[in-house]
């Protein structure tokens, strides 16, 4: 019984908690506090930890909740129960995707629309470095070690394909433009 109440109890929160994690809450109060699977003060307990451990807040609230209610099985029915919705929207969407990209009026459309995303991103990506000095704007001298910084970085980067036939870890590119944004300009 316990398991089809998780099921039942999560796959409302899924079906109907539109709007993400924090919009979900106040349904997910209402079905645990229903099933009287936890207390109030448990549920708030569990709301802090699921938003600071790894993973979606929701799978990590029906887990937790089905773990204590039935165990392992419950854990996973309530987490399937919990995903199952999302999972089925995003295949349907696919599938409509997949069939409407197939329409020729839609790809030229696409084809379209493609260089006015690049341009748009470019466009922020200019604005960005201007407005914070690292692109000069109108005769008024840039900073350069920005732009230094990025060349070391791409040189790492291409530098590493060329050498190791594929690229470093993005992680590891981060820790080294870290490293680098803190030597250049932790260095007053």
């Amino acid at each position: 019984m316990i398991y089809l109440e998780l099921f039942i109890g999560f796959l409302t929160v899924g079906l109907f908690s539109f709007g993400g994690a924090y919009a979900a809450i106040p349904l997910t109060k209402d079905v645990v506090m229903h099933y009287g699977w936890i207390s109030e003060e448990m549920l708030i307990d569990m709301i802090a930890v699921s938003e600071s451990t790894p993973g979606p807040f929701m799978v990590n609230l029906a887990t937790y909740v089905g773990s204590t209610k039935g165990g392992i099985p419950g854990a996973l029915v309530a987490t399937f129960a919990a995903i199952l919705p999302a999972f089925l929207i995003i295949l349907l969407v696919m599938v409509l995707l997949k069939r409407l990209l197939e329409n020729r009026y839609v790809k030229a459309a696409m084809d379209g629309i493609v260089p006015c995303v690049v341009g748009i991103i470019t466009a922020t990506g200019c604005h960005m470095l201007i407005k914070n000095g690292i692109l000069p704007a109108f005769g008024t001298p840039g900073d350069l070690r920005a732009p230094v910084i990025a060349a070391v970085l791409a040189l790492i980067y291409f530098g590493s394909r060329k050498v190791l036939k594929k690229g470093i870890s993005p992680i590891l590119l981060i820790v080294i433009a870290a490293c680098l944004g803190v030597g250049v300009y932790g260095i007053k």
